[in-house]
Parts: C-alpha cells; structure tokens; sequence
C-alpha cells in the first residue's frame, strides 16, 4: 500500500539508508569479544576488531589459527596465480556463480583447475586481495569476503562435527549486483 501521509513518507525517509547497508552486523556475541592486546597490533581498534573476529571464527567456522592459514593461503595463491594451491582449499563438490547465464559446476579440483580462470576473475581475485582479516563479517553460515564473493565454512567430516576442516564453500561474482 502506497504511502500517502507526512509521518508515513517521514518514516521511509528516516530509514531508507539503513536498507541500503552492504554489510549485516555482526552478531552480538561477536560485539562482546575481550579486547586483547598484541604487541605486533597496530592499533587498539584492530586488536579489538581482530579478537572479535576470532570469537566468531571460534564460534562459528572453527579455529581462528586454522582460518588465518587458509587465508594466508588463499591470497598468496591468488596473488601467485596458483590455481592448484587455490584449488586445494575448496570443499568440492562446488557449484560457482561467475555471473554469467551458467553456474559452473565444479567436483574435483582438476575440473577447479581446468577453469581457474573462469572462476577466478579479476573481480574475485581483486576481493580476496583486498580482504583484511579484522573486516570479515562472520555469521552461522561461515565467514564472508567483500559483499559475499568468497564463503569460508567450517565443514563437518562425520555425524558429531567431531571432525572437521575449514574450507571456501562458495565463490560467485557479486560485481555489478545491488548490494
């Protein structure tokens, strides 16, 4: 229903950069996280944004350590070009949205490899560069880069989730999407 009054018009004025946010806030357990300080942080605010981020890592995907080695991995084999490197750190089977009329579907990392370009866009790869570990947004589902390009999930490997590895889950190109 079309909005005729003042205070109506009002309203979705007021509100209207709220729905225009690229990014959900973090849950609130992630707000409460200690502040740690670590002698090699830059800052007080990337400490603080960086042990918050851990406690979600922790709550969420896995070990925080585990995470930033994939990380690590993941931008360094991007910046190498290393398709194989890249591949090794996907949970497969993997279906990739490049933002094209066909999602790739992708089973093994040879086929990953076979495709790497198509895949990894500059846009993509661009993101992966560009991420900092203390800007990640975490969530149930896993730990996003940019506006979702990149999903990094901690994946169960038996019925109690006793076991389990951290691994990118999606890849899809967001570029030129309303966020």
């Amino acid at each position: 229903m079309p909005c005729k009054h003042l205070a109506c018009a009002t309203l979705l004025i007021a509100f209207a950069p709220l729905s225009s946010c690229s990014k959900p806030q973090a849950a609130p357990e992630a707000q409460k996280a200690p502040v740690e300080s670590k002698p090699s942080s830059p800052t007080p605010t990337t400490a603080s944004a960086s042990a918050s981020v851990d406690q979600s890592i922790t709550t969420n995907v896995g070990d925080p350590a585990k995470f930033r080695e994939l990380m690590t991995a993941l931008q360094q084999g991007i910046q190498k070009h290393d398709a194989s490197a890249v591949a090794a750190l996907v949970d497969y089977p993997i279906d990739i949205d490049p933002h094209t009329k066909q999602v790739l579907h992708i089973r093994t990392p040879a086929a990953f490899i076979a495709q790497y370009d198509s895949i990894v866009t500059p846009h993509i790869a661009d993101v992966i560069q560009k991420q900092k570990y203390e800007d990640l947004f975490v969530n149930y589902q896993g730990a996003v880069f940019g506006s979702g390009e990149v999903w990094i999930a901690g994946i169960c490997k038996d019925k109690a989730c006793k076991q389990s590895e951290i691994k990118i889950r999606t890849i899809q190109n967001t570029d030129g999407r309303s966020r």
